[in-house]
């Protein structure tokens, strides 16, 4: 059974920072590309940070390009987004996410999602 377990969020004022982390359990984690997603109520998901299974290539939304980061430790089955320089809009619900499609950011070429955890960024 596969399971995804995000954690690391929580209220933060803006102009913060907060590291968000995934760890996997039930499948090859070095074998999967790794993406976070967020969610507000309302709207569909979007795709935030992607990196591939070596860590060779990542890839961000525009809206965060400079301020998030994300990394993996393939040893311990974790990927993380660092996230600096929070603003009021990046509240959200941010979900980790597992794809066997390099340079994946569409919700339909992930394979399996975690829970979700929330970020709240204050003004």
């Amino acid at each position: 059974q596969v399971q995804l377990v995000e954690s690391g969020g929580g209220l933060v004022q803006a102009g913060g920072s907060l590291r968000l982390s995934c760890t996997a359990s039930g499948l090859t984690f070095s074998g999967y590309n790794m993406g976070w997603f967020r969610q507000v109520p309302g709207k569909e998901r979007e795709f935030v940070a992607h990196i591939t299974w070596s860590s060779i290539t990542t890839n961000y939304a525009d809206s965060v390009k400079g301020r998030f980061t994300i990394s993996r430790d393939n040893a311990k089955n974790t990927v993380f987004l660092q996230m600096n320089n929070l603003k009021p809009e990046d509240t959200a619900v941010y979900y980790c996410a597992a794809s066997q499609i390099r340079f994946a950011k569409i919700v339909s070429q992930y394979n399996y999602w975690g829970q979700g955890t929330q970020v709240t960024v204050s003004s």
